[in-house]
């Protein structure tokens, strides 16, 4: 689908999107805009939402000269700006996640120059590779500390496809025991009209005790931690494998048509295949 042909209909988002966007959206107080977000919105929510914002800022894509040449990276490397071309979803979408979490997306960025400084833009190293699917495709799954026997469980029957037992029989685990949250700006997009087949890749960190019941902004703010110290402690993306596949709209909560009928599709909710190697993620200690 092409989703850059979606209008801005707040009542027909509000109908057709996963639960995870009309969230996002919500809580930056924009699902009801009268029009699309611009940069300068983009840059207000920024502020809104945080006490004091260090981020980049946002610059519409329009306001580059057509001389710009530098790669995507480097502008927000050197100028501490992220082009966003009007009217992108896409671009709409990773601003926010900058927003949510603005210490990992920067990580990602000086690990993107680390690469790019030494082997150059084109083509992508594999490193460079691991670390777009998780910025494009990326979920969080924060476990509590004081959870981290039962989320290991938890954990390893995602690990390994068994997905019946970590969705059916396991469902309210989800929002005590593993708490999920959209990373990649991509996931976003395509979930403004699901469809099966519809698949992130997900990164377990431990947060503290008690993060369940803190607000949103300042579960924001310990995932962000949580996120660059994991990211870190897996070396930087360097190791492989690491992140696995979990069905997106699978996850209790965030799609309504989630019967055991559903679960039952093979198609979208495959089998582990023989050849596929454990993550080296796993246990979460």
């Amino acid at each position: 689908m092409n989703f850059s042909e979606l209008l801005w209909q707040p009542d027909v988002l509000r109908t057709q999107c996963a639960g995870p966007v009309l969230a996002v959206l919500n809580h930056a107080g924009l699902l009801d805009s009268a029009s699309f977000p611009s940069a300068h919105q983009l840059n207000q929510v920024a502020r809104a939402l945080r006490e004091v914002w260090h981020g980049p800022e946002f610059k519409a894509q329009g306001e580059y000269p057509e001389s710009e040449s530098r790669y995507y990276e480097a502008i927000i490397a050197e100028d501490s700006q992220v082009p966003t071309r009007e009217h992108s979803w896409h671009d709409l979408f990773n601003a926010l996640v900058w927003i949510q979490f603005p210490r990992t997306k920067a990580l990602l960025n000086r690990l993107h120059m680390e690469d790019i400084n030494l082997k150059g833009a084109h083509p992508r190293t594999p490193r460079r590779n691991r670390i777009t699917h998780f910025d494009e495709c990326g979920v969080v799954i924060a476990v509590e500390e004081d959870h981290l026997q039962k989320g290991n469980v938890l954990l390893s029957q995602l690990a390994h496809h068994q997905w019946n037992q970590v969705f059916l029989e396991e469902r309210s685990a989800w929002g005590e025991i593993l708490h999920p949250f959209v990373f990649g700006h991509a996931n976003f997009e395509m979930m403004l009209s699901p469809f099966e087949g519809l698949t992130g890749k997900w990164l377990a960190v431990k947060v503290p005790r008690g993060f369940s019941n803190e607000s949103v902004e300042r579960q924001h703010e310990r995932l962000d931690v949580a996120l660059c110290e994991r990211i870190q402690a897996l070396d930087n993306f360097n190791r492989a494998p690491l992140l696995k596949p979990i069905p997106l709209l699978g996850i209790p909560h965030w799609y309504q048509e989630q019967t055991p009928c559903f679960y039952e599709n093979k198609d979208y909710f495959r089998p582990m295949s023989v050849s596929s190697k454990p993550s080296v993620q796993l246990p979460l200690t």
